[in-house]
C-alpha cells in the first residue's frame, strides 16, 4: 500500500507549473480528490517532527483542480481538520507587504524568505457548494496567497528566484540556516 504522502509531487515535476481547472459541479470525484488531500497533509506532517502540514493545493497530488485546504488550526498539530476552498480566488490585496520564511510540502527541504500582503479578501465555494468570502491577515493571509499560487502554476520558490540569499534549509534540530542559490537549486530540482 503506498503512504498518502507518497502521493505529493514535488519540483521538478512540471505539473507543479499547471494552471489548475475550475471546479463545475462539487461531485464524489472531487470529494475523493478532497479526501487524499487531508490524508497526504496529515501522513507528510507525520513524518517530519518540526513541521505542520499547514495548506495544500489540489496539483500537489497531481489533481489539476482548482482545490486548496487549509488547516483550521494552526497552533495545534493534534487537530487534524481542514477548511476546503473550491475555485479560490483572491478579490483583494491589502495591508504591508511584510517578509517571512515559506515553505513548501512539494519543495522538499528547501524555505524561502518573500514578501507578500499582510491582508487578502477571498471568495471560494466550499464543500456544498455554497459562496463564501473569507477576510484574513497575517499568517493566514500568506498562506492563502502560497495555495492560490500554486492553482495558478506558481511556486513560492518563483517570487525569490533572482534572491540568491532568500534560500534556507531546515536542521535536524528545528532551525533555519541560509544557504546559497547553488544548494538551494540542488536540493529543489535533485
Amino acid at each position: 500500500m503506498v503512504a498518502k504522502k507518497d502521493l505529493i509531487i514535488t519540483l521538478p515535476n512540471q505539473h507543479l507549473h499547471d494552471r489548475s481547472k475550475k471546479v463545475t459541479v462539487i461531485s464524489d470525484e472531487y470529494r475523493r480528490v478532497i479526501d487524499d488531500m487531508k490524508a497526504a497533509t496529515l501522513d507528510w506532517e507525520a513524518s517530519r517532527p518540526h513541521e505542520l502540514g499547514v495548506a495544500l493545493a489540489a496539483i500537489q497530488i497531481d489533481q489539476p483542480y482548482r482545490i486548496i485546504i487549509i488547516r483550521a488550526n494552526f497552533e495545534n498539530k493534534t487537530n487534524p481538520t481542514f477548511k476546503v476552498f473550491i475555485n479560490p480566488e483572491i478579490i483583494k490585496r491589502e495591508g504591508e507587504l511584510e517578509e517571512d520564511y515559506e515553505g513548501c510540502l512539494s519543495v522538499k527541504d528547501i524555505y524561502g524568505k518573500l514578501r507578500r500582503y499582510s491582508k487578502v479578501r477571498l471568495r471560494a465555494l466550499d464543500e456544498t457548494g455554497r459562496v463564501i468570502r473569507v477576510k484574513a491577515e497575517g499568517f493566514l493571509a500568506r498562506v492563502i496567497q502560497h495555495e492560490v499560487d500554486h492553482i495558478n502554476g506558481i511556486m513560492f520558490v518563483d517570487h525569490i528566484k533572482d534572491q540568491p540569499d532568500a534560500f534556507f534549509k531546515l536542521t535536524e534540530d528545528g532551525k533555519l540556516i541560509n544557504i546559497s542559490y547553488d544548494d538551494a537549486k540542488a536540493g529543489i530540482f535533485r
